[in-house]
């Protein structure tokens, strides 16, 4: 492979590369179109260019080709200079470079005519000559008669193209000088032109009006031109050693191996130099860029910060993704208090809070607090201290005013409440505060503002379900105490009346017993040893015992029990309160000549307890949206308003569920179901068959 070919691959993969970038970018207008062509044109016309290196190539095509990639970018700069240009310059252009392209056509036939002709390479020569002149002269009359505001914009494109048809005005006329085209300025042609690349392809970058938005990453300009300085520093240490071994005498080779050691120092001193490529950073996003920042970049590093748990602290990982964006070494971060009296240290990063001097809170009525909450600028520093009327000779804090390595004080808002506020170290010159990074941090401080209070949110809301779940605790207490206190007071009002009677005194034992069994319970929940004793137990038992604890209220309290034992799987002491609080509440609920009746219906699969009453009754609409809700009571301040909540809830636990049917003045229909399990020692397969022969 030769050099030429490697020459014209290059510029082949570049303005096919550039072409490629271009039509995936374009928006429909003209120009865009005709840098389209023109990029892919050259990149066809190096393609031939190279290949005429490897195999014969007719000179016809050559001569075609060359005239095209020329015609192209003249007509592409037809375009950008739209009504700057003279039309007598446009019309020399068509003209100059068709009828080129038609000679080029019928000049086999002319040559067999006329044995003394033109020679082909005469007429290439002769004709990019004019190209490139004529292309140069377009330039210049775009960039002459450009506003002054948008030749900033023009000079990357006079740089890129000017310097397609500046070679080609070096290379054109040295072949008319010497008669003859040079080989090496031929073979070089390729690198030329793939150098006038990445120029063309900013000046596209930073001409929106002409409907392309071309994306060239920061860090692969970055990368790209630290490349290319390393490698243009590495050809001049080449050079040099080139010469102190020519000039050295017998010293040679030790002074030329002598000063590529120390060039190589020097090269990696400048590689890992941080300031070097701060300065290197800055160069490119002001010279390539019209932003100061990559935003895409910055805003998912900072995304990603944020949301990162490296940091247990909220607070802290936020001040951390705000001096990342600007490369400040660290800084302090105060938020208002709950009295929203004092803004009080909560931050630091990298250090701790301790290690920041003389850092203390601000009061609310600071001049500082009344600057950030009236006007919510950003304020840096060294422009408060050398212009301090820009600020209003605002004062500061003292432990701001005496650190002069603090740059930056920036609001934080939520909405348009003052939240709290940074306070930054100056950032690594240079570094100069422009409107970007204002926008930058007040965009960055609401966002953060709105973080941390969404975490304060999430806190309390915590804080508050804990506290929920206490005082739903604190309230199934209360109901279990009150119901044994319940039993126990209407023991001590009978006793004056019945205590000699025998069957009180029994009943009286029976009751303090069953207090005395639910206190138990309760204290080893609450100290957490007592897992529900979940076993299997008798329903029809368990309901009689619940019927004969509310035999001593009225009205009476009467029940139809199945012929046989029903088993259900459950905390006896659970459900028999659970069963005994319906039967209760049936009762507070029925006049003292009214009707509670209590029903076990025992079926294959479930048994379903039905107790139904003749009392006040309940709405529809309160049975749907407000008897299972804890704390919601039609009893008053004699009523918890958790009894029905905790009943269904432990009804869900052992797989049942509960049905409601009342109406105002009618009465209430209430129906507890409960999986049936299988008597002690029958396996379940078994208690089915034997349902089914009894069924039958």
């Amino acid at each position: 492979m030769t050099f030429a070919v490697i020459s014209y691959g290059t510029a082949a993969a570049a303005f096919l590369l550039l072409a490629t970038l271009l039509a995936t970018s374009w928006r429909g207008h003209s120009v865009g179109a005709r840098l389209i062509v023109a990029s892919s044109v050259t990149g066809i016309w190096a393609v031939i260019m190279a290949y005429a290196e490897i195999a014969p190539v007719p000179a016809i095509v050559v001569f075609i080709a060359e005239v095209l990639h020329d015609g192209a970018w003249l007509l592409a700069l037809v375009a950008i200079g739209g009504g700057a240009v003279s039309g007598v310059l446009v019309s020399a252009i068509y003209v100059l470079w068709i009828g080129l392209l038609i000679l080029g056509i019928v000049l086999p036939a002319i040559v067999e005519l006329d044995g003394d002709g033109v020679a082909r390479a005469a007429l290439m020569t002769r004709g990019g000559l004019a190209c490139a002149l004529l292309g140069l002269v377009l330039l210049e009359q775009i960039y002459r008669n450009a506003e002054p505001s948008a030749r900033s914009r023009l000079k990357w494109m006079v740089a890129g193209i000017g310097g397609l048809f500046a070679y080609d005005l070096f290379l054109f006329s040295q072949a008319e000088l010497l008669r003859e085209i040079s080989i090496d300025a031929w073979n070089v042609r390729g690198f030329i032109y793939a150098l006038t690349v990445p120029a063309m392809a900013f000046a596209i970058r930073r001409n929106p009006q002409w409907s392309l938005d071309i994306f060239v990453s920061r860090h692969v300009v970055f990368y790209s031109t630290t490349f290319v300085v390393v490698g243009g520093y590495l050809l001049l240490m080449a050079l040099g050693g080139y010469y102190v071994r020519a000039n050295s005498g017998t010293w040679g080779a030790t002074g030329q191996i002598l000063f590529f050691v120390l060039g190589s120092v020097l090269l990696f001193s400048m590689l890992a130099s941080d300031a070097l490529r701060r300065r290197l950073k800055v160069f490119i996003n002001k010279h390539f860029y019209r932003n100061k920042y990559d935003y895409r970049v910055e805003w998912l590093r900072f995304i990603r910060t944020l949301s990162s748990t490296d940091e247990g602290d909220i607070r802290r990982t936020a001040l951390r993704a705000v001096t990342q964006i600007f490369g400040s070494p660290g800084g302090a971060l105060l938020l208002v208090d709950e009295s929203r009296r004092r803004f009080v240290p909560a931050a630091a990063w990298p250090v701790n809070l301790d290690s920041i001097p003389g850092l203390a809170e601000v009061r609310a009525g600071h001049p500082l607090i009344s600057f950030l909450n009236e006007r919510q600028w950003i304020i840096d520093l060294r422009e408060l201290r050398d212009t301090p009327e820009v600020y209003g000779h605002l004062e500061l804090p003292a432990w701001i005013r005496a650190d002069p390595t603090l740059r930056i004080v920036s609001p934080m808002l939520e909405l348009d409440r003052l939240v709290g506020f940074f306070v930054l170290y100056s950032p690594p010159p240079p570094f100069d505060m422009t409107y970007e990074d204002r926008d930058l941090l007040k965009t960055v401080g609401q966002h953060v503002a709105t973080q941390i209070a969404q975490h304060e949110s999430d806190r309390k809301l915590a804080e508050s379900r804990q506290f929920e779940a206490y005082n739903r605790l604190t309230a199934f207490m209360m109901h279990d105490l009150k119901n044994s206190v319940a039993q126990l007071r209407l023991i001590v009002a009978n006793a004056e009346k019945h205590r000699r009677n025998p069957e009180f005194v029994d009943d009286a034992i029976a009751t303090i017993a069953n207090a005395s069994q639910r206190m138990s319970r309760l204290i080893d929940q609450l100290r957490g040893t007592n897992a529900d004793a979940v076993r299997l137990i008798a329903l029809d038992e368990i309901v009689a015992a619940a019927v004969q604890r509310c035999k001593g209220r009225m009205p009476v309290v009467t029940m139809t029990l199945p012929g046989q034992s029903v088993w259900v799987r459950a905390d006896s002491d659970r459900l028999g309160a659970i069963v005994e609080h319906v039967l209760r509440n049936a009762q507070d609920a029925t006049p003292d000549e009214g009707l509670v009746h209590c029903n076990l219906v025992a079926g294959d699969s479930e048994v379903i307890l039905v107790v139904v009453d003749n009392g006040a009754g309940m709405t529809p609409e309160f049975v749907r949206d407000r008897l299972f809700r804890p704390f919601d009571s039609t009893k008053g301040a004699k009523g918890m308003g958790i009894g029905a909540y905790q009943t269904q809830e432990y009804v869900r636990t052992l797989g049942g569920e509960i049905e409601v049917q009342s109406s105002p003045g009618m009465g209430t229909r209430f129906s507890i179901r409960l999986p049936v399990s299988a008597p002690p020692g029958v396996t379940a397969g078994a208690a089915a068959v034997a349902g089914t022969q009894l069924d039958s």
